[in-house]
């Protein structure tokens, strides 16, 4: 039977829950978070095993919430001795306040994945076969692969959380993850291609043969395809986006500035904006990380709330925000179970986990079809936003010309680049074929990154700002 983290402690469950609610006494809510998380990385890169790494840490974070204020500690050191030092730092917040304690999340939640800890199968040794294979397979693909680089990476977390009443809420989460990056070569030109795939499960879904194989298969097409791309133009062009992973614009253009914290302070392009048109008509925009083993997927958030579905955008109309428990009550609104953080030494903030647009009704055919001459934007890499604005830079790493409704020459260098909220209001049409992204996605926020899933339709934007290098 595997021992509770809180079991780690130097004093029993009634000995925390006593030292809680000293802490927290006149607070609005707060917990004691306890962390452990195994995680591993190996790089296969030049036909050689390049690094390799395992780390194991554990400790636990302390909050007290008062008002807009948040008291906040953490350790690496699991006893009653550490967490009095925490308390004493957490316990200055609610000095003078007198709230009252908020009530447990509620027990709706769910088990979206298994307990299975992808460190322990396959074993090492394996693993670094299986990069090996893979990295001879790339290379025998096709004469002009010049470089390859191959990684896994894999992390097995365990959280309790804690509260002043003594209730208790555990989560057990895996994660795993394969990328291919493959560099092509046509005489002294190289591009790059690449490809990832992963989700919370074990290994065993991403390292069967079929599933490397289209890993390595799309890092190559997309580079060979770089190799023949032209000049991106700059000008304004419709443009077409393409299903799946080019939902990362949505999560940095519209999903940031949809998260509560930026609202209540009003620092969000959407801020004040509820129950108005704030897209297009049709556009219909959803938080859900209820989705059985996706990467953005919790069975609790960070504050041991359970993960849900929620509506943002509804038809065009802004319907919802995303909530943490101190945000959700300080604008009268309901908790959402996406109070999210990196680690113990990081304080919960509102955070996405599976963003997507829902499907429309048109083939994609007929989204490309329409477009007289554009831009067909299927894959995007590094951009930037400013929440406030709602302005946003993003780099496609794959598109091409619309050259009289068919796909024409790839691009390269291509800078799409607009207004989060103006764009939503020009999606024109939207495909019947909406997908999430394979399992890669990470987003940053204050400092923290967690692992995150995107998603849309194929999608049509008319009047888009496309930097290039040559004049349209």
């Amino acid at each position: 039977m595997t021992t509770s983290l809180i079991d780690r402690f130097d004093c029993d469950a009634d000995g925390l829950t006593t030292q809680l609610g000293t802490v927290l006494k006149g607070a609005d809510d707060g917990e004691l978070f306890v962390e452990s998380v195994e995680s591993e990385s190996l790089l296969f890169d030049d036909g050689k095993l390049k690094s390799g790494s395992f780390d194991s840490n554990c400790g636990f974070g302390l909050r007290s919430v008062c008002g807009e204020s948040a008291g906040y500690d953490h350790s690496g050191e699991l006893s009653l001795a550490a967490l009095k030092r925490a308390s004493s730092a957490v316990r200055a917040v609610a000095s003078g306040h007198s709230g009252t304690y908020a009530e447990a999340p509620r027990k709706t939640n769910t088990a979206l994945y298994q307990p299975d800890n992808p460190l322990l199968e396959p074993n090492f040794e394996t693993k670094v076969s299986l990069l090996q294979e893979i990295d001879a397979y790339a290379r025998e693909l096709d004469s002009s692969v010049h470089q390859v680089s191959v990684s896994l990476a894999a992390s097995h977390q365990i959280i309790e959380i804690m509260r002043a009443d003594g209730q208790l809420v555990k989560d057990t989460r895996p994660l795993v993850r394969l990328n291919v990056s493959i560099v092509a070569a046509d005489g002294d030109r190289l591009e790059s291609g690449s490809h990832g795939i992963g989700g919370r499960h074990s290994f065993d879904r991403i390292i069967g043969e079929l599933d490397w194989k289209d890993c390595v298969g799309q890092a190559l097409r997309q580079a060979k395809v770089n190799l023949t791309a032209i000049p991106a133009p700059a000008g304004t062009f419709d443009v077409v986006l393409g299903a799946g992973w080019p939902g990362v614009m949505l999560h940095e253009a519209v999903g940031h500035g949809l998260e509560g914290d930026f609202n209540r302070k009003g620092t969000s392009a959407f801020a004040g904006l509820m129950g108005q048109q704030v897209a297009a008509k049709g556009v219909t925009v959803v938080d859900d990380g209820t989705i059985s083993e996706r990467r953005g997927s919790l069975t609790i958030d960070d504050e041991g709330t359970p993960t849900q579905c929620t509506t943002l955008i509804e038809d065009g109309i802004l319907v919802g925000y995303m909530q943490d428990r101190q945000n959700a009550r300080l604008m009268g609104m309901a908790d959402t179970g996406n109070g999210r953080r990196q680690s113990y030494a990081h304080i919960p903030m509102p955070r996405m986990t599976n963003t997507y647009m829902l499907g429309g009704e048109y083939e994609s055919d007929e989204i490309l079809a329409s477009v007289k001459n554009g831009i067909y934007a299927v894959s995007f890499g590094g951009g930037q936003v400013d929440i406030t604005s709602g302005k946003y830079v993003f780099g496609c790493t794959e598109a091409y010309m619309i050259e009289n409704g068919k796909i024409g020459a790839p691009i390269k260098g291509a800078m799409m680049i607009g207004n989060g909220p103006a764009d939503m209001q020009r999606v024109r049409m939207l495909g019947n074929d909406m997908a999430l992204d394979t399992g890669i996605g990470m987003c940053g926020k204050q400092g923290q990154g967690v692992p995150v899933g995107v998603g849309q339709p194929t999608t049509r934007i008319d009047g888009i700002t496309i930097g290039g290098t040559e004049a349209a």
